[in-house]
């Protein structure tokens, strides 16, 4: 016989340390006290459900709760949690081949069928054990008729059967079933704890991996336990007999340098758009994923908000390491936070459109010009600032020419067009006996001061002003203006003014718009909007607000 065919197999470290008791279970703490209580108070449920992400130990879990249940040595024969040798029923049960532990997949058995054989099983006595145990995996994926054949036996079992239920989409099992079960959720292990559970391993196993490529599969595993010691198990045999470095590790999950991230998000947040893109294209020519890159760069922008908007203790807790931590804190004492929340938005959308598009490289480049060039931009608490310090625009004749918002009037003029909009008078045949009516927005501002906001909704979109004088409004309407406009115009003004009103219809002029129309061009023309349009593609303005404590028209 050959030396191959001798030596034993080997056995992956995922089932080499898989847990065997309650006291080998990581991070289930809350878990095994409440069973604790519960079998020494005898006051065992009948049914439980396991729910959480892959690989946290449910399937495990539930062979250790049937253990519990059929624990039985020389001195003991009751449920326990303490087992601390191994009892008559343990190796089996543990190894899926004892006879009244019945372990089903219900991903591969969905039927109704399956489970009438399963409750045809329930009525019989266990074999050996004092409890006969049904453990199914991934109970979410038995078919509604089956789910109701269930039922009924799962209200009402006999006394010697208990069911185990393990999912990881909780939210598919149906009420009534989740209603008969005692639910325990098992959470995803953070970071830092995976990692200490990884090197306990690396350490029986004589490896030798630094603690940083440690964090790093335990970051890639997303708090999966199995999908952890999988990883690890990779990376073992990279160098045999060699120590495993953190550059080791990225190679094999394709990952970039931390530090270099950084340094990329960074020098996209100053704007400068170069450096950025050769920092992100050294990468890619590294074999880095686009995706990746932006992924890393979301996490990064996430804990560097969380330092900002909570302080240094934010930042050394949950899934950073020490190294991402002290950048972040060192970072956020110069970077403000509405400026990070623009940059994760765009690099969310950057996201999106690496995924789906053909190139994804152009696209997440794409994406990295879009938050450089938006960090030369104010945010919108400096725009506002900006404009509040501006001053009004006056009541001249004609319009003003839309100015760079540090002129400060023409800024105002765009973001709150009411006031440049009621600039251009419409012409005056002579003095008006009502000095406080002298164009049509007045008009419109009245409909809104009587709170009827549809007449001024109205004037402002459906009639173009031609000539205002003494009592007298001449004006042309838009095509979709209803014909009881005039009407209700003619009696609201007397009702407002205590003064007879006449208001004809006139034929277009040509080049004049409506109140509307021109307060949009004005708004659209205006540097700091152009700005955020490009910042930000395909957005629209969906409300258009005077800001508190802006000056208005020089008349008012």
């Amino acid at each position: 016989m050959s030396d191959a065919a001798s030596s034993p197999e080997y056995r992956v470290l995922a089932r080499k340390y898989r847990p065997q008791s309650f006291d080998d279970l990581l991070g289930h703490d809350a878990m095994v006290r409440t069973l604790r209580n519960a079998f020494d108070a005898n006051r065992i449920a009948h049914a439980f459900i396991l729910t959480g992400v892959r690989g946290v130990g449910k399937t495990t879990t539930a062979r250790i709760m049937a253990r519990a249940l059929n624990y039985e040595t020389d001195e003991i024969d009751r449920p326990t949690v303490d087992m601390a040798v191994e009892g008559k029923h343990c190796r089996a049960i543990a190894e899926s081949r004892h006879p009244d532990v019945i372990e089903m997949d219900a991903a591969s058995r969905t039927g109704v069928g399956d489970i009438r054989e399963l409750i045809e099983g329930v009525r019989y006595a266990p074999i050996e054990a004092r409890t006969k145990v049904y453990i199914i995996d991934e109970v979410h994926m038995l078919s509604n008729s089956a789910f109701n054949a269930l039922l009924k036996t799962l209200e009402e079992p006999p006394p010697h059967v208990k069911f185990i239920f393990a999912t990881t989409e909780i939210r598919k099992v149906p009420v009534t079933v989740l209603s008969r079960c005692q639910r325990f959720d098992l959470r995803r292990f953070d970071a830092e704890t995976l990692t200490g559970h990884l090197a306990g391993i690396a350490e029986k196993e004589g490896a030798a991996i630094a603690r940083e490529a440690l964090f790093m599969i335990a970051q890639a595993a997303e708090g999966s336990v199995r999908d952890a010691l999988s990883l690890l198990d990779q990376a073992l045999v990279q160098k045999a007999g060699e120590a495993i470095s953190a550059s080791d590790v990225r190679d094999m999950l394709g990952l970039v340098d931390r530090t270099q991230t950084w340094a990329l998000l960074e020098a996209a947040m100053k704007g400068e758009t170069a450096t950025a893109l050769g920092l992100f294209r050294e990468q890619y020519d590294a074999g880095a994923d686009p995706s990746a890159v932006l992924r890393d760069l979301l996490d990064m922008t996430h804990l560097l908000t969380r330092t900002t908007a909570a302080g240094e203790a934010a930042a050394r807790h949950g899934q950073a390491g020490e190294a991402d931590a002290d950048r972040a804190i060192a970072l956020s004492k110069s970077v403000p936070l509405p400026a990070l929340t623009r940059c994760w938005s765009l690099l969310m959308k950057a996201l999106e459109e690496t995924l789906a598009a053909p190139d994804a490289a152009a696209a997440a480049e794409i994406g990295l010009i879009r938050v450089a060039y938006a960090a030369a931009q104010p945010t919108p608490e400096e725009a506002l600032k900006a404009l509040g310090e501006g001053s009004g625009t006056g009541g001249g004749t004609q319009s003003p020419a839309p100015a760079a918002p540090r002129g400060g009037g023409g800024a105002q003029a765009a973001l709150a067009p009411q006031a440049s909009v009621e600039a251009r008078a419409v012409p005056v045949a002579q003095q008006s006996a009502d000095p406080g009516i002298t164009s049509l927005l007045e008009i419109a501002r009245l409909a809104e001061q009587h709170r009827d906001a549809e007449l001024r909704t109205l004037i402002e979109t459906c009639l173009i002003p031609v000539h205002i004088e003494d009592g007298r409004l001449d004006v042309a309407v838009t095509k979709d203006a209803p014909q009881s406009l005039t009407g209700r115009l003619t009696t609201a003004l007397k009702d407002w003014t205590d003064r007879p009103w006449m208001i004809s219809i006139v034929k277009d002029p040509g080049g004049v718009k409506t109140l509307r129309m021109e307060r949009d061009e004005q708004l659209h023309a205006h540097p700091l909007v152009k700005a955020a349009f490009e910042a930000f593609p395909g957005a629209k303005i969906s409300a258009v607000r005077p800001l508190k404590g802006a000056p208005k028209d020089s008349d008012e």
